[in-house]
């Protein structure tokens, strides 16, 4: 059996089945972690019934910047939301993903267009060089920014790019873009629970947290 097809059997078995185990049980951690935080007893009069229902919107109009602050940066809110929403079309869209899941889940649903799929990576790798350029001239984003959030970008980053680069076979043999391509997504779900990029599930419940507290004392959220 030759090198290349080793690191592809790999790559589709004990490294699939590593990752994926670490990335429900971080993720398992995590929720656990933020579930059982102790908080102090709010002892004041609720100023609304239901206030969950709050926490509810929130999750929703914290999606889009508040009026006082579009002005500033809507442009790149505009950006990130391209990205998400370019990514989400590769992920969910391309018919070897959907297998995979399908393989895991049980779940299915039919495919997109090829073209259609490398135009979105293609805009979603776009999107990501324009974010890191931002975050590395803006003077504030700069000073906040750590090795989380660039290698956490490059963990992105690098599945996008092999994968367009073993579609198009370009840069060596496709099985071993692929199981590249493969290695480094998986790298990416087993980084996902213990980087900023848990914030794909946990936004949720710190949303929903925040809006139910702010709404529950009477406050808009």
């Amino acid at each position: 059996m030759s090198t290349e097809t080793d690191l592809l059997d790999f790559a589709r078995g004990p490294a699939l089945e590593a990752a994926l185990i670490i990335l429900v049980f971080g993720m398992f951690w995590r929720l656990v972690g933020v579930l059982v935080l102790r908080r102090p007893r709010d002892l004041s009069e609720p100023r609304v019934r239901h206030a969950w229902l709050g926490g509810i919107r929130t999750i929703f109009t914290r999606m889009w910047p508040r009026r006082e602050f579009r002005p500033r940066i809507l442009h790149w809110e505009a950006v990130s939301y391209v990205f998400h929403f370019s990514l989400a079309l590769v992920i969910l869209g391309l018919l070897p993903h959907i297998l995979l899941i399908r393989d895991i889940t049980g779940l299915s649903w039919p495919g997109l267009p090829t073209g259609v799929i490398t135009f979105a990576a293609g805009v979603a790798l776009i999107s990501l060089l324009a974010l890191l350029a931002h975050r590395a001239t803006h003077p504030v984003l700069r000073q906040i920014s750590n090795f989380d959030d660039y290698f956490s970008w490059l963990l992105v980053f690098t599945p996008l790019l092999t994968g367009l680069m073993a579609y198009y076979h370009l840069g060596g043999r496709y099985e071993d873009l692929l199981a590249v391509h493969m290695l480094s997504a998986e790298l990416l779900l087993a980084w996902l629970p213990f980087s900023k990029l848990a914030h794909t599930v946990l936004f949720l419940f710190s949303r929903g947290v925040t809006g139910t507290i702010y709404s529950r004392r009477g406050a808009q959220t």
